[in-house]
């Protein structure tokens, strides 16, 4: 693939502008003479590359226009949780390497997605009633179970590491913010359960765990062994102890407003709220212990002269 003219990549207002709007994006690794781990966007029908996901100038893309088929890669990966994928064009082939399965299973439902608008009306009516029958077929033979109860947002809201974000967008933070800690705690897909994301940080790999309600109440870790937790806390500390202090909770500082007015226009008589930052006062530097307690004695040694 030839390497494309360095564009901008930035923020809202800023160059990015000129990139059709990003469906999706996530790491994918480009295999071939000189393997590449690319931070790879997927904007309009185009793929885009990126050295890492703060660049803010694409290295290479990938014209979707001229797709022929999409197709899983069975070979074996240096590791093991790796999945691959062949990406037919017209004027050759990209393999690609996406970090699990399900990350490749995604990539592949969202450049699907946008292919197949080349599809004729007919084409695309005649997928649409396979997967209407596919489903009805699913409903009469899959047995109905109760659904799980529902995630206790107030009891998540109170663990520092907690992001109410999707698995790519906790890849993203904790990317784009590796000296914030590099594990987190959202919501799982179901939206009854609970999932940690963790990073890495020497190769920037991902993985994300489980973290389901147990009905006798608590909760529980599901990997290999099972770890039980009573709260939520126990499982990010748990997960701090296992690893022997690799993974730290993910915590980012925000800012948060202190003052509030209100201006009115004199025009038509309108009332507007602001809100004001306030910088904090500095603060006089604590006294050792030691030289406390002598400030205080001599105080008290005053004190009782004067009484006396």
């Amino acid at each position: 693939m030839a390497a494309a003219p360095v564009k901008n990549r930035s923020g809202p207002g800023g160059p990015r502008a000129q990139l059709p709007p990003c469906y999706y994006e996530g790491y994918l690794e480009k295999r071939g003479p000189k393997e590449k781990r690319l931070w790879t966007c997927l904007c309009g029908n185009t793929l885009y590359f990126f050295n890492n996901a703060k660049d803010t100038h694409y290295v290479e893309k990938l014209d979707l226009g001229g797709f022929v088929s999409l197709k899983d890669d069975c070979g074996r990966d240096r590791n093991l949780e790796a999945a691959r994928l062949i990406l037919r064009m017209k004027d050759g082939e990209t393999k690609l390497t996406a970090p699990n399965l399900e990350s490749r299973e995604l990539w592949k439902g969202f450049l699907y997605s946008v292919i197949d608008l080349t599809l004729l009306p007919g084409q695309l009516q005649m997928l649409k009633e396979v997967v209407e029958k596919e489903r009805s077929r699913r409903r009469t033979r899959t047995p109905t179970r109760a659904p799980p109860s529902p995630l206790s947002v107030p009891l998540v809201g109170e663990i520092p590491c907690f992001r109410p974000v999707s698995r790519t967008e906790a890849e993203v933070l904790l990317e784009r913010h590796p000296d914030c800690g590099n594990m987190l705690l959202r919501p799982g897909r179901d939206g009854c359960s609970l999932a940690v994301t963790t990073r890495q940080d020497l190769n920037s790999v991902f993985r994300h765990y489980r973290v389901t309600q147990r009905d006798q109440g608590g909760y529980v870790i599901d990997v290999e062994n099972p770890i039980p937790c009573a709260t939520l806390h126990e499982v990010i500390d748990a997960l701090v102890e296992k690893t022997a202090g690799t993974l730290q909770p993910f915590l980012l500082e925000e800012p948060y407003e202190e003052n509030i007015y209100v201006t009115a226009n004199d025009e038509n008589g309108e009332h507007m709220l602001h809100t004001a930052p306030t910088s904090p006062l500095p603060r006089a530097p604590a006294l050792p212990p030691k030289q406390l307690n002598e400030e205080l004695k001599i105080k008290l040694e005053k004190r009782r002269a004067s009484q006396d």
